[in-house]
């Protein structure tokens, strides 16, 4: 991730262009759970890193350096050189300790790339400490945000951008594969803006149809239509003086992309069949994970929504922080569990096509399998594990596969009931195994006869729903037959606060 991914940034803790960034070493995983997150930066060119049970020093920002410490780590040191063309040569000690990279166990010396440093390599150190070995272009601080735990590069920067727009009225466009915390992104914006005493408005709009798009964010008049026996509020018009956030704007339909920038622009709208023009002062966030930047979508709206453009890296662009991600977790869906280094390190090493929002879901299903007295495994956690980073070149693109492409017309609603259930009734996930484009998927959800939209869905059902499944929304989504995220967005409407 560099400066120029973004628009509008002032990275304030950046190293400088002209520097090379920093060897560093993030501690994954660690007996004292405490640990995780620590870090030991350094490594300039020519520097050697000697690792042992005493040193080097990890810390966090402002705090005190301890040395990894743990008993099964030798007092004889790996060595970490880094050369003049920042490739890393790693020397093992003269020791029993097993010392593991990537999941295999080395044997002799190995060299790693610029390129592998920078897609992170899990170092394990006798089975007990899981390491990870970046580089760092910025040095660490704590800029804390709500629900965005990270301790790398990648996640500094995001959240100093947050800290930066938040408390301006710019537009906000949010870009990363799903699964990368684009929501919650919003929601921290939010939070830390002058409007966090309002609500933050959200609404997705591949699940919003042309007929009914134009209604929901600008409303009705009375009598516009047949059945429009009141006037009724639209999005734009709950928002106003708050947060609109309008998750997966890229499928938007292309008739209302002139009505959005409209608004954008002037924050004028005029409801289905009202004789005036209304305003908004509502704060736009928008989010996507498609490249927008196509004949496809309105280029004017895009520039407009592009006020400041966040991207949101993937998972496997930050597995220095997968350890205290899988410590935040655990601590809030299973304290008291504790998992494996070997499978930490597997985890660690593995590389997230579904991101934050898979890895969750993987560590729901391993705290099952280990208070089942089980003990889980990568394969049997995840479908399609991909290969380990190899360790004696960079690794080559891979080209993706994926599943070939379907008709929809082709598909039964057993077909489709089935790949709902199998991705945790998650619909990006079920378009893909499926074969198919999201919004192809909601218009077959729209016409199953078994699976629910969850606004028709009464509110006590959802409740008694959500209490019979502990507020699982995964589980109370298959429960009900209903896709989680819609099913999440109204329960944080239903849910009394």
């Amino acid at each position: 991730m560099t400066n120029s991914d973004f628009t509008l940034t002032s990275p304030l803790s950046d190293l400088g262009q002209s520097q090379a960034p920093l060897l560093a070493i993030t501690i994954v995983w660690h007996p004292e759970r405490a640990r995780v997150g620590e870090q030991f930066i350094g490594g300039t060119s020519g520097d050697i890193v000697e690792l042992n049970r005493y040193s080097p020093l990890f810390m966090r920002p402002g705090g005190q350096g301890l040395p990894l410490g743990h008993g099964g780590i030798s007092r004889q040191p790996l060595r970490l050189v880094r050369d003049a063309d920042d490739g890393v040569t790693v020397s093992l000690p003269d020791t029993s300790m097993i010392v593991e990279m990537n999941g295999q166990v080395a044997t002799q010396t190995l060299r790693l790339s610029a390129a592998q440093i920078a897609a992170g390599q899990i170092l394990s150190l006798g089975r007990a400490v899981v390491l990870c070995l970046h580089w760092m272009n910025r040095l660490p601080v704590h800029n804390a945000v709500p629900g965005l735990q990270g301790v790398g590069s990648a996640s500094i920067g995001v959240r100093e951008q947050i800290h930066m727009v938040a408390r301006t009225s710019l537009p906000v466009l949010l870009l990363g594969e799903t699964g990368t915390g684009k929501e919650i992104a919003a929601r921290a914006i939010h939070a830390l803006s002058d409007r966090a005493g309002a609500p933050l408005v959200a609404v997705n709009m591949a699940a919003l149809g042309e007929p009914l798009a134009a209604t929901s964010l600008f409303g009705v008049a009375e009598g516009a239509h047949i059945g429009a026996q009141a006037s009724r509020d639209g999005l734009f018009a709950q928002a106003d003086g708050a947060t609109l956030f309008l998750d997966e704007i890229g499928n938007t339909p292309a008739a209302m992309q002139p009505m959005l920038l409209r608004v954008l622009e002037g924050g004028d709208y005029r409801p289905l069949g009202a004789a005036q023009d209304r305003h908004s002062s509502a704060r736009l966030i928008a989010a996507s994970d498609q490249d927008l930047d196509t004949a496809a979508f309105n280029q004017a709206l895009l520039h407009r929504l592009a006020g400041f453009v966040i991207r949101m890296p993937p998972l496997r662009a930050r597995r220095e922080d997968i350890g205290v991600l899988i410590v935040d977790m655990l601590e809030q869906q299973a304290p008291g569990v504790e998992l494996p280094a070997a499978l930490v390190a597997e985890l660690a090493a593995y590389d997230w096509p579904g991101n934050v929002r898979q890895l969750s879901h993987v560590l729901q299903r391993a705290a099952l399998m280990l208070r089942e007295g089980m003990a889980p495994a990568l394969g049997q956690l995840v479908r399609s594990p991909r290969p380990q980073v190899e360790q004696e070149q960079a690794p080559a693109p891979k080209e993706e596969t994926g599943t070939a492409r379907r008709r929809p017309s082709a598909l039964s609603d057993h077909d489709v009931l089935e790949a709902m259930a199998a991705n945790d009734w998650n619909i990006q996930a079920a378009a893909q195994a499926l074969g198919i484009s999201r919004p192809s998927l909601y218009k077959l959800l729209e016409d199953h006869p078994d699976i629910r939209r969850p606004e028709t869905i009464p509110d006590a059902d959802i409740a008694r729903a959500m209490d019979d499944c502990a507020g699982d929304v995964e589980r109370c989504a298959a429960l009900l037959k209903t896709p989680a995220e819609a099913l999440r967005r109204r329960w944080r409407l239903l849910r009394p606060h």
